[in-house]
Parts: C-alpha cells; sequence; structure tokens
C-alpha cells in the first residue's frame, strides 16, 4: 500500500480549508461592478467607466483605457494592467471618495521614458510606464499625502510620493515605496 506524504496531506487540508473558508453568500453572488473616473491633466481630457462588471473584465472600457492613458507626447498606445486599475480603486476606496483620478502620466513610449530620464532625475531606465503597469496620479479633492498614504496601507505594488511636484506613483511591481 502507498501511503501519502505528510506534504501532500497537508496540501489537502489546507486546499479544503481554504475552500471551507468561502463564505457561502460568496459561492455564485456576483461582485458589484468597478467603476473609475479620470482626467487627463495634459489632453484634457475626461473618462468615466465601468471596467469590471462584476463577473470579468469588460474588453471595451479596457480598450477605452488604453487610448487614454496613451503616450500624450507620441499617441503610442499600449495595454495598461488591469491590475494598476484594481489598485487605483481600492486606494479610493480606502480614502471613501469617488472623486476621479487627475492623470499626470500613464503609459510611456521608450523614447519618452528616456526624454524624460535626461530632464529629470529619478525617473527609472526599466520604468513600468513602459509596460502599461504604472500610473502618476492626484485624486481631486484629497491631498497627495493622503492619497499616499492610503496607497502605502493598500499594500500593492510600488507607492511613489513626489511632493513637490503635487503626484502618486502607483503600480503593480514589487511592494515598495520611495
Amino acid at each position: 500500500m502507498i501511503y501519502p506524504t505528510r506534504r501532500a496531506v497537508l496540501a489537502s487540508i489546507g486546499s479544503t480549508l481554504a475552500v471551507c473558508a468561502i463564505p457561502v453568500c460568496a459561492v455564485g453572488a456576483e461582485r458589484a461592478p468597478r467603476r473609475l473616473g479620470f482626467y487627463h491633466t495634459h489632453t484634457r481630457e475626461s473618462l468615466e467607466l465601468v471596467y469590471h462588471d462584476g463577473r470579468r473584465y469588460v474588453p471595451e472600457s479596457l480598450s477605452r483605457i488604453n487610448q487614454f492613458l496613451r503616450d500624450f507626447r507620441t499617441l503610442d498606445v499600449h495595454p495598461i494592467d488591469p491590475g494598476l486599475l484594481d489598485i487605483l480603486l481600492a486606494t479610493r476606496t480606502a480614502l471613501g471618495s469617488e472623486q476621479r483620478f487627475e492623470v499626470i502620466s500613464g503609459y510611456r513610449s521608450p523614447a519618452t521614458n528616456e526624454m524624460l530620464r535626461h530632464k529629470h532625475k529619478g525617473v527609472a531606465k526599466t520604468s513600468l510606464h513602459m509596460q502599461g503597469r504604472a500610473i502618476d496620479v492626484r485624486l481631486t479633492g484629497i491631498g497627495t499625502d493622503h492619497l499616499h498614504r492610503a496607497a502605502l496601507d493598500v499594500g500593492r505594488g510600488g507607492v511613489g510620493y513626489y511632493p513637490e511636484s503635487d503626484f502618486v506613483h502607483l503600480d503593480t511591481g514589487h511592494v515598495r515605496s520611495w
């Protein structure tokens, strides 16, 4: 007779406990739609939409967000990581706000990133902006110091605070702050 290893037994118990820990009301329940609003400080465009309908990300909305967060200097469009949108929503929710985000920078083309690196210190050579995984924002009606603290409390991705430029950087990289 073959006996399972201790590791296999523990993994099986852990999986069972994880499934049992899900509240009965959550099984099969639809979550609320996820909505965000934006104002781009450079293009003066606005966008408000549901990017996740409660079951899945909405492809049409993600496409509109990709276009909205394009590199405004070169007009290059790149897919934006939906996890970044979730970080924005979690941060805004932590503040008890429903206001729109004021976007300073979304996607950056490699050419734009290189130009900014030569003009400003602190622009990373391999910036997550170039992968659609970073955004620089303010939140209407909320001080950037409060936005910064809320983003840190959310505990997801990178959080950079630039008080002299009045914005907060958020990204989907490893948890870290500066």
